[in-house]
């Protein structure tokens, strides 16, 4: 697996985790949800995000 698949999986998990969470416990959790696709939109701009400094450590290739 790639740095970019380990990338939009988590990515994708959180956005379902936090959408359920936010209908079925709290709606705040959509704030998690707007979070998340705010730092998607800033990393298309600067190629750049934590969650890849993350994926690196953990062993996933680069492309």
């Amino acid at each position: 697996m790639t740095i970019n698949e380990g990338l939009r999986g988590i990515a994708g998990s959180f956005i379902l985790i936090s959408v359920a969470l936010g209908i079925w416990v709290n709606p705040w959790f959509f704030a998690f949800t707007a979070f998340v696709g705010a730092n998607l939109l800033q990393s298309a701009f600067s190629h750049t995000c934590p969650m890849m400094g993350i994926l690196k450590k953990a062993g996933l290739r680069a492309d």
